[in-house]
């Protein structure tokens, strides 16, 4: 998978947690989830960009080690509310093994870039 096809996929991914996010209960706690989900999701498509125009390989690792954190926090929030059970699990589950799989990559992504001289 190149840069720009990981570009559109972490996108896709924000607008599907923002879309989500819209349909969660208007409690204390859905408005909350809400918030970090839409927060830390449409961090890993920003962040993504950034990794993309890194100067350095330090610059590289930096930016997506961040984007590393976001993923797995938004992974957090979706595993979230299936627990709590904010919405029904067969609405979340797809992006929650999403976020798993870009958490992969990236993590992937990081390991390449830290192993090459």
């Amino acid at each position: 998978m190149d840069s720009d096809e990981l570009k559109s996929r972490s996108k896709i991914f924000a607008h599907r947690c923002i879309k989500l996010s819209t349909a969660l209960p208007k409690t204390t706690l859905g408005r909350h989830v809400k918030g970090q989900l839409i927060r830390c999701a449409t961090s890993v498509a920003a962040n993504y960009r950034a990794v993309c125009i890194a100067q350095s390989k330090a610059s590289f690792i930096s930016k997506i080690s961040i984007v590393i954190e976001e993923t797995d926090e938004s992974a957090f929030w979706l595993e979230l509310i299936m627990d709590e059970k904010l919405l029904k699990t067969n609405l979340v589950n797809l992006l929650f093994t999403e976020a798993n799989e870009l958490t992969a990559i990236f993590i992937s992504l990081r390991k390449t870039a830290s192993s090459r001289k």
